[in-house]
């Protein structure tokens, strides 16, 4: 039985009606840049982030930069952040002016160790950006202490986490900002690229809606110098008509996890993954990790099971970061993790029967 990486085409015909609406009306009302479909899906996410502001931009790179942006990053400044997820998050600490200073992860979640974050700061360091990897919270109590003991900012990458909680709070609503990607394989994902800030500060949210809007509240009124960084009307549309499904389309994720669980957390060599006390996994991605990992996903591959590997080099060790000088003994985690980790199929629409396909393979390697 062949068995998908993820079917975003299913997830189409499953709401044909609903997103072909929502496109039409766009298109009949000509609201192709900004306008009310925008202004709606900014209200929408608002609140299901429970936040009281979201700035809307054209994607998930852009939200890091836009935030950081409006907090002031300069030259000379460093911004903390994690070794092991997508580039996004450190390269645009960089195009934001600042030195990125990366810290291993914690060997359970995937996520920024706290312990290596306080080692890690010096007077020069101006904030953290936690990842909320793969779907799970990191540890924010322990960050937002270390953030306030040392007059930090905060800003959550909740790119894989819409939903997730940590302690019975959603995240991005601890530090000072979070950002969105909604990338089509997103838990929430648009039908193009997309992105997104949120922010309980109105005077951010002014800053950082003007910096996406080159510079200006009302056209041709440039208060300041901004980029072009826009949402447009027909992935907000789109994005607004899967926003009311994305609690059910959460909870299916988390049903499939727990099949996954049940089904190889007996295994020899297979680690699911570990979900902290107090932490609500959203399963963007269900990562396990196997010694034999390339093996492991040329047999499923051979059998049919689409795998994926997320990531498969801890961010210090890219040559994009060669001018660090870095070594695998300074993430002695992350870099373990880069050669086990292996993500398997996992989307809402899932069936049993292909789980059980998924399961029975491994069971057989």
């Amino acid at each position: 039985m062949p068995v998908p990486y993820a079917n975003l085409g299913l997830q189409y015909q499953s709401i044909k009606d609903e997103i072909d609406g929502a496109i039409a009306a766009v298109i009949r009302d000509s609201a192709f840049i900004r306008g009310p479909y925008v202004d709606a899906f900014e209200r929408e996410f608002a609140a299901a982030a429970g936040v009281k502001h979201c700035v809307s931009c054209a994607n998930g790179t852009d939200a890091l930069y836009l935030a950081m942006a409006a907090l002031k990053v300069k030259p000379g400044d460093e911004v903390i952040t994690t070794a092991h997820s997508w580039i996004s998050t450190s390269a645009m600490i960089t195009h934001a002016g600042a030195q990125v200073v990366f810290c291993d992860t914690d060997g359970e979640t995937f996520t920024i160790d706290p312990a290596a974050v306080e080692a890690a700061i010096t007077p020069r360091t101006v904030g953290i950006i936690p990842v909320h990897l793969y779907g799970q919270p990191a540890d924010m109590d322990a960050i937002m202490a270390i953030a306030r003991k040392h007059g930090l900012w905060v800003i959550e990458d909740c790119a894989q986490a819409h939903l997730s909680q940590y302690k019975g709070r959603p995240v991005g609503t601890f530090g000072e900002a979070a950002t969105y990607s909604f990338y089509p394989g997103k838990n929430l994902g648009a039908f193009g690229d997309a992105g997104a800030v949120v922010t309980d500060g109105a005077a951010l949210a002014e800053h950082m809606t003007m910096l996406a809007r080159h510079g200006g509240l009302v056209k041709h009124k440039h208060m300041i110098e901004g980029i072009n960084s826009r949402l447009d009307g027909m992935q907000a549309a789109i994005l607004s008509a899967k926003l009311k499904h994305l609690k059910a389309w959460t909870k299916a994720r988390q049903d499939a996890a727990a099949v996954y669980d049940a089904g190889l957390n007996q295994l020899d060599g297979v680690e699911v993954p570990r979900v902290a006390p107090g932490r609500t996994h959203v399963y963007h991605l269900y990562t396990i990790k196997h010694k034999k990992r390339d093996a492991l996903a040329a047999y499923l591959g051979a059998n049919g099971v689409q795998t994926a590997i997320n990531y498969p080099t801890a961010l210090p060790l890219l040559p994009a970061y060669a001018r660090l000088a870095h070594s695998p003994e300074q993430f002695p985690r992350a870099f373990d993790d880069q050669n086990k980790i292996l993500s398997l199929p996992m989307f809402a629409e899932m069936t049993r029967e292909q789980q059980d396909e998924v399961i029975r393979l491994i069971r057989n390697f």
